[in-house]
Parts: structure tokens; C-alpha cells; sequence
């Protein structure tokens, strides 16, 4: 295939969504068959102590006869987190103040107060 084709490949469609230090890339590619496949792609930047940085990539490859399972149980477990956490984001790494919203300041304090992030639900009952 010559760069012309390539390039026909890669912009079929695509989709890019930032998340902090991970990118996600959902896109649509072609089979030699000529049908479309999805790939996503899990992008996560990290810092070395010098400035430098380097990327880590964690590539799915979905194909259509699993799109409807693949969605189904997708939709189950984000449903169940959100049902059993709700969605707040809890995590020390996210959160500056995660010891003051989750009971205790630094000090092990008992602080009453709540997070008002929120978490994007996505949704692939289109897929």
C-alpha cells in the first residue's frame, strides 16, 4: 500500500479524548477485507526526574460481531461503579484535598465536607 492508502486508512474516523495524563484515541480503521474495525488507544505521558517524557500505549482492537457484548458489559461495570461510588472522582492522586473530603485533614482530623468533581459517563450504545 502505497502512503496515499495509508493515509486513507488512518483518517477514516477519529475521536480524541484528554483525561490529564491520558489520552484516549477511538478510531475507526479497514480491514484487507474492506470492513471497519475500532482501535482504542490508552495514551499515558510520564516525566522523568530530568524534565524528559515518554508516552506508554495500550491498544483494543474491537471488531463489529463483539461491538454489542463489548458495549453491553462496558455499560454493566460503569453502571456498578457509579451505582456503589457514585461519581465522585476519590483519589489521593486527583484530589489535592482527598484527606479533607474523605473524613480527615493531614492531621487525621475529622472534617465534613464533599468533592463536587464529576465523573463523564460515555456512553458506546452507538458503537
Amino acid at each position: 500500500m502505497d502512503d496515499k492508502g495509508f493515509m486513507e486508512q488512518e483518517e477514516i474516523f477519529s475521536q480524541v479524548l484528554r483525561a490529564g495524563r491520558r489520552t484516549y484515541f477511538f478510531d475507526v480503521r479497514e480491514t484487507k477485507a474492506g470492513d471497519y474495525y475500532l482501535t482504542i488507544t490508552e495514551s499515558k505521558k510520564f516525566t522523568h526526574e530530568d524534565g524528559s517524557f515518554h508516552y506508554k500505549k495500550h491498544k483494543i482492537y474491537l471488531y463489529k460481531e463483539d461491538f454489542s457484548e463489548f458495549s453491553e458489559i462496558l455499560n454493566k461495570a460503569t453502571s456498578f461503579i457509579v451505582e456503589e461510588k457514585g461519581k465522585e472522582v476519590i483519589s489521593e492522586r486527583h484530589q489535592k484535598d482527598y484527606h479533607k473530603l474523605n473524613g480527615e485533614d493531614i492531621n487525621g482530623t475529622e472534617v465534613k465536607n464533599s468533592s463536587t468533581d464529576s465523573f463523564t459517563d460515555l456512553n458506546f450504545e452507538d458503537i
